[in-house]
């Protein structure tokens, strides 16, 4: 009999230990993380989506957010942290194990989640009691009561955003130690390989931020200084400038060549009475110039105006424009320079305000600066690359600016539609705009005379029966005019001192890159 009643008991506290087990397998968070069903617009509940930028003011409150999986961090199978980010805003999440709301399995499964998946996350805000170096938004991080993957990735990364986002310096960084950390250097190569994933950095996000706001700067100004926006094609009958630098393309049963700038068409504008125009669009150059600062297809800014008096009525515009653009920069999108300071560490740009206005130089005063400088003067025929850096050191030592003008080129240099100087037929009215040394716009009086541009052209090697359209508008009579044209990815490059121009654009083309 007592054997019976001990095996009973024994029996019985089996049957309950396999109870506990199994109510301690049972998932009761199932409704709360996993895989969502392929996003095909199935419904549409119209929840409230947040913003991780908003988190700082949003203590206590319940958000719901889509995100990316920076990094994920467990300790044990307990909890879970994750670094979750929104283009250039991030914010440290907490999953932690919970009766009743949040399982083990919920912790397990969290925590596998790859790098870079699209999550959705809801939780609460709660503020930090220490700074979360780790994060953008560093004084709240949010408690994760449900986490669903929106997208996952499929195979492995090829570098991770946090060695993409290292200081681009030679700098050694200490550990708590003292000794030496070692990071993976992500060359620009690696990068532009893999363009997609490098641009989801924050200082990409910033980067291409600001070079929207460059161009909507450009607008802003120009329409309200009276010019007319144009699209011009960029399929022509003949070269803009050379035949050395144009990229032929077939078209049907003859040849076209690629646009190297709107010029054609903004004088022809002109010659419409338009008036002040501008554009903002692709320009090629088929020149192989594998250098810092060349591409072979660009976003050209491109404007042209009616003259009254004198070609310096373009020339200061221009300036008014440039000045509008670093203004609108630094007040208005500081966070974003800092953002790309701390990858790109540089001194921050300068140039001269009040009543002394923008440095200008005629070419013959740089000239001089140079050869001040050592430079031979029989070598200065034209301000070669390694010139213009050098004179924009001299300037910056000089007159503690980096953006400065040069007036007056010689005639031999500029294209065949530049006017000639009245008074010295080997000068030119033409000017070019300087960055950190480097040109980024070159511009001048066009010719409006027909007779005087025929000969032009003659003298250029361009023969005006190719030319004949573009020639015939000023047959019928054109108003004096001038402009200029800028490259957009390279005053975002020399603003920011990216120290590459393939960093300040989408998906660069040069004569080694095609893809992606």
């Amino acid at each position: 009999m007592e054997k019976e009643k001990r095996a009973a008991e024994k029996a019985a506290k089996q049957q309950e230990l396999a109870a506990q087990q199994a109510a301690a397998e049972v998932d009761f968070a199932t409704d709360f993380y996993g895989p969502l069903p392929l996003h095909q617009s199935q419904t549409r509940p119209r929840l409230a989506r947040s913003q991780i930028s908003s988190f700082s003011a949003r203590d206590g409150e319940t958000v719901l957010f889509r995100a990316r999986v920076q990094t994920s961090r467990a300790q044990g199978n307990k909890m879970v942290f994750l670094n979750l980010r929104q283009r250039s805003d991030s914010v440290q999440a907490l999953v932690s194990a919970t009766p009743e709301k949040i399982s083990k399995q919920m912790i397990k499964w969290t925590a596998g989640l790859a790098d870079e998946s699209i999550v959705l996350v809801q939780g609460v805000v709660r503020k930090s009691p220490e700074p979360i170096k780790s994060a953008s938004v560093q004084d709240v991080e949010v408690h994760v009561s449900q986490v669903h993957l929106v997208s996952g990735i499929d195979g492995r990364l090829p570098f991770t955003l946090d060695d993409a986002s290292r200081p681009d310096t030679d700098e050694v960084v200490l550990d708590a130690d003292g000794k030496p950390l070692q990071f993976n250097r992500v060359l620009l190569e690696t990068r532009l390989n893999n363009r997609v994933l490098d641009l989801r950095t924050p200082t990409n996000q910033a980067v291409f931020k600001l070079q929207s706001v460059i161009g909507d700067l450009f607008r802003q100004f120009l329409g309200s200084n009276g010019f007319t926006e144009i699209h011009s094609p960029k399929l022509q009958g003949a070269a803009t400038e050379s035949g050395a630098s144009v990229f032929k393309v077939s078209y049907f049963k003859g040849n076209a060549f690629l646009a190297q700038s709107p010029q054609l068409a903004k004088q022809m504008a002109i010659a419409a009475d338009f008036e002040r125009v501008y554009e903002i669009g692709p320009v090629f150059r088929a020149e192989d110039s594998n250098t810092h600062r060349h591409l072979t297809e660009f976003m050209g800014l491109d404007l042209e105006m009616a003259i009254e008096e004198h070609y310096h009525e373009v020339m200061e515009l221009l300036d008014s424009l440039f000045l509008s653009i670093f203004h609108g920069l630094r007040d208005n999108y500081s966070n974003e320079i800092e953002i790309i300071g701390k990858q790109f560490p540089a001194d921050e740009f300068k140039w001269r305000e009040g009543p002394e206005g923008t440095l200008k130089l005629n070419f013959r005063q740089a000239i001089d600066m140079l050869v001040e400088d050592g430079v031979p003067r029989e070598t200065l025929d034209d301000i070669n690359t390694e010139n213009e850096k050098r004179l924009g050191r001299l300037v910056k030592a000089k007159y503690d600016t980096d953006y400065f003008i040069i007036d007056k080129f010689p005639m031999e240099l500029r294209p065949f539609y530049t006017m000639p100087d009245p008074e010295d037929p080997t000068l030119s009215n033409s000017y070019d705009f300087f960055m950190r040394g480097e040109e980024i716009l070159s511009g001048a009086q066009r010719i409006h005379d027909p007779v005087l541009l025929a000969e032009k052209m003659r003298s250029k090697g361009v023969d005006p029966e190719s030319m004949k359209p573009y020639l015939d508008a000023f047959r019928l009579g054109c108003t004096p005019h001038g402009g200029g044209g800028i490259g957009l990815e390279r005053v975002l490059m020399l603003f920011l001192k990216l120290n590459n121009i393939r960093r300040a654009s989408l998906f660069p083309r040069d004569p080694k890159r095609l893809d992606p």
